[in-house]
C-alpha cells in the first residue's frame, strides 16, 4: 500500500476533472486512486470513458488510462476506496450540495471545485494563501454533519483569483471600493475552440452568474470566523463585469481602486511583490515561491507569455498607476484552470494535509 494519500476525483471525466487528473501525475503526497463519473462513463476505462475530449496540452497519465470508472452516485463504494476526494462534478447546484454532504458524511473530507457550497455559512471557501485561517470552521461543520474526519472545503470562483490576491496585499490601506472588468478565457467554461467554434475572433459580454459571485465571493475571503461561520466583510464595495473572450486559458481583469489611505505606487508594488501566505511559509508541494509578481513593462502581463507563471500558480499584475477618478488602477492575471480551478483545490488539499485536517483513514 503506498503510503500516499488515495485520491478520487467526482466528475473526473470533464474539463476540471481531466486538470485534476494532469497536476496529481507524480504528486509528493497524493495518487489517483478512483475516478468516479455519471452511469454512462461508469464501467469503461478511463480512457474509454474520455475517447477524444481529452482537453490537457499533456497527454494522459498512462498511470489512469485503465483505472475502471466509478458511478459517482454510489458513494460508499466509491468512499470506501480512498482518503479523501476532489469534486468536479456537473450537476445542478442542490444535487451537488446533497452529493458533497453525502460523501462528507461517509467521514470523507471533499475539496470541492463547485460553487454550490461556497455560501455554507460553515464551509471555508479558501484562497490558501489569503484566508487559510478560515479552516478552522471546518470543526463546526464536522459538529453540524455528525462527522470526525469528513467535511466540505472550497475553493471560490476562477475569475476573482486575478484581483483579489491584490486586494488583501493591500489591507493595511484600506480599499473600500473598487471596480473589476474581467476578460475570461473560454476553458472557464469547460470548453476548447474546438468545442466552441463561434468563439473564434468573437467577444460575448455576459457569463450567466459570474458578475455575482466576483462581486461577492472576495467579501467572504475578506471576513471572519464568528461563532462557527464565516461572515463576509462589507467592504471593499466591488461592482464587475465579466466578458467572454477568445482565449482558451487565462483570467485578465481591469481594476479601478480607492483606498481611504493613501499609499505611493512603490508601497503598493512592494506589498505584492513581498506578499507570502501559509503555502509558502509550509513550502507546500504546488505552492509558487512567488505568489504575486509585479511586471514593469507597459504590454505586460500578456496570456501568451504569462499564464503559465510558478506553473500557472502564480499571480501577474502590472500597468499600476494613478488614476483620474480613482486612486489607482492595475492589470492582473491569472491561470483560471490551474490558480484558478483544479490547482487552487490541490493547493487547498495539501494545506488541509499540512494542518492535520486530511489524513489516511
Amino acid at each position: 500500500m503506498s503510503e500516499k494519500l488515495q485520491v478520487g476525483i467526482l466528475g473526473g471525466t470533464g474539463m476540471v476533472g481531466q486538470r485534476f487528473i494532469s497536476l496529481l501525475e507524480n504528486h509528493p503526497w497524493f495518487e489517483v486512486k478512483v475516478i468516479a463519473a455519471s452511469p454512462r462513463s461508469a464501467g469503461k476505462t478511463y480512457k474509454e470513458a474520455v475517447g477524444d475530449r481529452w482537453k490537457m496540452k499533456t497527454p494522459m497519465p498512462e498511470s489512469v488510462k485503465d483505472i475502471v470508472v466509478m458511478n459517482v452516485n454510489e458513494v460508499e463504494k466509491v468512499a470506501s476506496e480512498v482518503d479523501f476526494v476532489f469534486s468536479a462534478v456537473d450537476m445542478t447546484k442542490d444535487e451537488i450540495r446533497a452529493i458533497e454532504e453525502e460523501y462528507a458524511k461517509t467521514e470523507t473530507p471533499v475539496v470541492s471545485n463547485n460553487s454550490a457550497h461556497r455560501w455554507t455559512p460553515d464551509v471555508p471557501m479558501i484562497v490558501p494563501e489569503l484566508n487559510a485561517e478560515h479552516i478552522e470552521v471546518i470543526e463546526s461543520q464536522r459538529k453540524r454533519l455528525g462527522t470526525k474526519k469528513g467535511f466540505i472545503c472550497v475553493k471560490p470562483n476562477c475569475s476573482i483569483q486575478s484581483y483579489t490576491p491584490c486586494l488583501v496585499a493591500w489591507k493595511e490601506f484600506e480599499p473600500y471600493e473598487v471596480v473589476a472588468s474581467t476578460y475570461q478565457a473560454i476553458s472557464g467554461a469547460g470548453k476548447t475552440f474546438k468545442d466552441w467554434p463561434e468563439m473564434v475572433e468573437n467577444v460575448i459580454p455576459y457569463i450567466g452568474g459570474e458578475e455575482e459571485k466576483s462581486e461577492q465571493e472576495p467579501l467572504r475571503i475578506f471576513g471572519k470566523v464568528e461563532n462557527g461561520q464565516i461572515v463576509k466583510a462589507s467592504e471593499p464595495v466591488i461592482t464587475c463585469q465579466c466578458i467572454r473572450i477568445p482565449v482558451l486559458d487565462g483570467h485578465t481583469a481591469s481594476v479601478f481602486v480607492k483606498f481611504r489611505k493613501k499609499p505611493t505606487k512603490e508601497q503598493l508594488i512592494e506589498k505584492l511583490v513581498n506578499f507570502s501566505g501559509e503555502p509558502q511559509k509550509l513550502n507546500l508541494p504546488s505552492a509558487p515561491k512567488q505568489f504575486i509578481r509585479y511586471m514593469e513593462e507597459d504590454n505586460r502581463p500578456q496570456v501568451k507569455l504569462d499564464v503559465d507563471f510558478e506553473n500557472g500558480m502564480g499571480i501577474s499584475i502590472g500597468r499600476l498607476r494613478e488614476d483620474t477618478v480613482y486612486d489607482y488602477k492595475f492589470v492582473g492575471l491569472s491561470h483560471n484552470t490551474v490558480r484558478g480551478a483544479a490547482g487552487g483545490a490541490v493547493l487547498c488539499a495539501e494545506l488541509l494535509k499540512a494542518k492535520g485536517y486530511i489524513t489516511k483513514k
